[in-house]
Order: C-alpha cells, then structure tokens, then sequence
C-alpha cells in the first residue's frame, strides 16, 4: 500500500516539477545593450547597468536579466572557442556572469546563425555544440541568436535554430533561447519545436511611434504592436511572442533606435507599448540608460500593478476584442479570475469613449483600478472616460461582490 501511495504522489507531484522547471515560464524582463551602446558595448558597462538595476529598484520589479547584445565578440582561439574581446571584457564572461549573478540577475548574451553577426563579429555557424558548452561553462543564462547572412528560406532557418536549441539543451546547463529572425519566416509556427522559448515577430524597433513612406524596415511601436496583437494563440508559459525593445527613455537618443525616423516619443506613447506589452506578454526588455532615468521613465518601468499583468502565472496573451477606426480594445484573463483591459487611441487627437464591458465577453460588475493612476475609477459594468493621441488606459477588473 505505501508502494502504491508513493506511485500516487509522484504523478501527482510530476506535472508541477515540470512547470517549476520551464524555461521562461514567464515571459523575459531585463535590460538590453543594443539601443542604447550598439557593438561598443563593454564590460564595465554591464557592471554599471547592473549595479543601477539593484539601485532604482529594477530588480526588486522583476528585471532579472541583463543582455549583452553584439559587438562583445573577439574572435576565436587557437582551438575554436570563441572567446570576448579582450579590451572590452578584459575579467572575461565567466567573471561578469558571476558579478551581475551576485546582484540577483541573470546574463545573457548574444550570437547568430551565420559566420558573421549582424555588425560582423564572430558568429555560431558550424560551432553551435562548441559555442553552447562555452557559454554554460560561463554560467551564460539566456542566448539570442541573430538571423543576419543567413539564407531566407524557412527550411534552412529551421534547421539552423534547431541545430542551436538542441546544442544549448546539451550544453549542462538551462540556458533560455531567443530566436531572432525578425518575423518573415512566421517563427511563432515552427520556433516552439526547434528548442526556443520566445521568438521575434518582426524587425527591430525604432523610438517612433509609427513608420512613415520610405522607412520600411524600421519598426515603430504601432507597428509591431499590429503583427504581435495577432499572435496569441501562440504564446503561453515558456513560448513567448518577442515584441523587441521598451523605448520608454531613449527620447530620440542617436543610435540604432534613431535609425529611419527614430526620434522619440510622446510619454503617452511611451506609456503605451508598455502597457501593450504587458497586455500582449510579450518580453519587457528596458533599452535606455537607467543609470540616468528620469522619473517619467521610472514611472513606466517600474509600475509594478502592469508588470503583473505582464508576469501573471495563467501567461495567456491578450485577445484584441475592439478594432475599429479609432480604437483597439484588448481583453487579457489573469490567473486569480480578474481580467485586464486595455483601452487605445490610435487616433492622431484627443477622444472620449464608454467601454461596455458586455461588449467584450465579460458580463456581470466590475470593480475598476487603473493602474496608471494606481486608483479605482469606477465600479459596474462600463467605464467612461477621455484618452490622449495614443494613449493606451490600463485597467484591472475585478468581480464586483
């Protein structure tokens, strides 16, 4: 009998080791090099960030990570192992691992399925099992793996993300995989089986809030926002629709975020893909230098009540319920049996609008909290109320008793 009530335990017990041992169970949170450094970014940079992490409470907020993006290469030694730049990262990666590891946050880093990264560093083609014990031996947490001077055909991408997902699962250690071949291939059908946790949707964004004529290939806010929207019968614990960079901060700040018409955003913008990228579940990586934040940025970074929409354990992508000329409504179920709901302007001026709450699925009252002003506004079944060119009303709704 005891034999058999162990055996009953342990299928018990399975199904919630597995979840506890998921690979981005929740969807990423960190601070990203690319926007803000592009390839010059360096070793004493990361030890700065992550020190100004701790410092104004980002990892108290869930920020765990911190990425190294491209330009940290050195080439490789004379038995292939592809080693960091030496001005750059002079203690070398296994010495910063453990430095930022000390602070509570977790390091990733960077390559591509090329000879060549993006900015023509060293890459991982015909090194993956090698650059993948490398990286586990540097107690390396989490790997984007860039898609430049790749072929463009699905098939060859498949194989190449494949190849790199099953090197990182037999690399000893948990290492999170980010595949970043930029949405042309539809990644969110094929990334899930080749070993990634979370897939880009499109090209890389840019401090704008939407592209104009001429700048194809250069993404605002709106725009990524528009192909990720779609996307939610696809993400879920452990396999996250990556929407790219938070620009809250970078105020047109020259770099690669001001590349074709990057040159800022309104705060209710910024304010925006923040709460469009929580709604979404998508990654939240800040880019801006948060050793200088102001407070208006501090104010959407930190706003801990969106990060839990963001982070909730149920992990279901918001559904887009209202999609007419001059709004977008989204509806996003969270575990404890409250929902989210983000009301958004795309109109070019200030509007009004009354959301019924009947209109989106969800019948009975409601008691509502915005959680931009962190009050409850209203209680019942709709809600009334002006938005701003572009603004995106954040709420939480909680079954009235």
């Amino acid at each position: 009998m005891r034999l058999i009530l162990m055996a009953v335990s342990l299928l018990i017990l399975t199904p919630v080791f597995a979840q506890q041992k998921k690979l981005a169970a929740k969807p990423p949170m960190g601070w990203m090099s690319w926007n803000l450094l592009a390839d010059n970014v360096t070793e004493q940079d990361i030890r700065s960030m992550a020190d100004a992490m701790v410092s104004t409470g980002m990892v108290k907020a869930g920020y765990n990570y911190i990425f190294i993006d491209d330009g940290w290469q050195g080439g490789r030694d004379k038995k292939n192992n592809i080693i960091p730049d030496p001005a750059k990262f002079p203690s070398g990666i296994k010495a910063l691992a453990d430095y930022v590891h000390q602070r509570g946050i977790k390091l990733g880093i960077y390559s591509d399925a090329a000879p060549l990264t993006c900015a023509g560093y060293t890459a991982s083609l015909h090194f993956e099992q090698q650059d993948a014990k490398t990286f586990a031996s540097w107690e390396v947490d989490f790997l984007k793996y860039d898609y430049c001077g790749a072929p463009e055909d699905v098939a060859t991408a498949k194989a190449r993300y494949t190849t790199m997902g099953n090197a990182l699962k037999k690399s000893g250690r948990d290492i999170v995989f980010s595949v970043c071949e930029w949405g042309p291939r539809k990644p969110w059908l094929w990334a899930a089986e080749a070993g990634g946790n979370l897939w880009r949707t499109t090209y890389d964004i840019r401090d704008k809030w939407k592209r104009k004529t001429g700048e194809e290939g250069s993404e605002g806010i709106w725009d990524i926002y528009e192909v990720n929207v779609a996307l939610q019968d696809y993400a879920g614990p452990g396999k996250w629709n990556d929407a790219d960079m938070l620009v809250a901060g970078l105020y047109g700040k020259k770099g690669p975020s001001s590349y074709k018409g990057g040159n800022g955003c309104t705060q209710a913008e910024y304010q925006s893909q923040f709460s469009l990228w929580a709604m979404m579940s998508s990654p939240l990586y800040a880019s801006c230098d948060i050793r200088t934040m102001d407070e208006a940025t501090k104010n959407i970074l930190l706003n801990e009540e969106i990060i839990a929409i963001n982070q909730d354990e149920l992990g279901k992508q918001a559904e887009r319920k209202i999609n007419n000329e001059g709004w977008d409504i989204l509806v996003k179920p969270l575990a404890n049996g409250d929902y989210a709901v983000a009301v958004l302007n795309k109109a070019d001026t200030e509007q009004t609008t009354t959301v019924n709450f009947s209109e989106l699925g969800l019948t009975g009252k409601y008691m509502v909290k915005d959680l931009w002003q962190h009050k409850q506004v209203t209680k019942g079944k709709s809600w009334k109320g002006k938005l701003a060119s572009h603004e995106t009303k954040l709420f939480r709704l909680s079954a009235q008793q």
